[in-house]
């Protein structure tokens, strides 16, 4: 198995479109995350009103990451990172991927159709990270850069982290539309689909 590919961000879309589906990466550099579906939607807004968001998020790295945080005397101190479901933020990820050319998002369990739709269109790609591994993405925190709409409970605030050798990511949808929940459920459709045969042929067996 070969290392994974060590990517500067932000990410070119030249560097996105040559990431694989299924290749393993790692990232140096700014990212944005947020858990939040009042985070997702004050984003929206900004979009709607045609006002810059408080992060800059043209062509970001933007991912679907909670994290346990607290605030101390030298500020905002975030005590480690989990990724969480990036499906319930379908219905918004599609505006968000073409407004702000989101070169790469990333969390856990996938997106759509419509946001593979949307991330081809801007050359951007979609990155799994690990389930339950919070202590190897917490280790790739350096630094906090910014913090953003603190009215928020910890976890739904617009953070900018720098990151050094985050990952491994698994690039489940390229930047070519293609995508690993796509495949996966198409072979266990084809599957249970054989599976079910058989059950048929074995009941007519014992029927007969």
């Amino acid at each position: 198995m070969s290392d994974p590919r060590n990517i500067d961000l932000p990410m070119s879309r030249e560097a996105a479109a040559e990431l694989t589906l299924g290749e393993m990466v790692t990232l140096n550099g700014p990212i944005v995350v947020t858990a939040g579906i009042p985070t997702h939607e004050r984003l929206m807004d900004c979009m709607r009103r045609g006002e810059a968001p408080p992060i800059d998020m043209r062509g970001a790295a933007f991912f679907h990451l909670g994290s346990y945080s607290r605030e101390t005397e030298e500020g905002f101190e975030v005590l480690y990172m989990n990724p969480t479901t990036s499906t319930r933020f379908n219905p918004m990820m599609p505006d968000l991927i073409r407004h702000f050319g989101l070169r790469c998002v990333g969390g856990k369990g996938g997106l759509d159709a419509h946001c593979a739709a949307a991330l081809k269109e801007v050359g951007g790609v979609y990155l799994s990270f690990l389930g339950g591994g919070a202590q190897i993405i917490s280790d790739g925190i350096r630094r906090i850069r910014n913090v953003a709409w603190s009215d928020l409970v910890a976890h739904y605030r617009l953070v900018e982290l720098e990151v050094e050798a985050l990952g491994p990511l698994t690039v489940a949808i390229d930047a070519h539309g293609n995508s690993l929940y796509d495949q996966i459920a198409e072979e266990a459709a084809l599957r249970r689909a054989a599976i079910l045969e058989r059950m048929n042929h074995a009941r007519d067996g014992r029927g007969a």
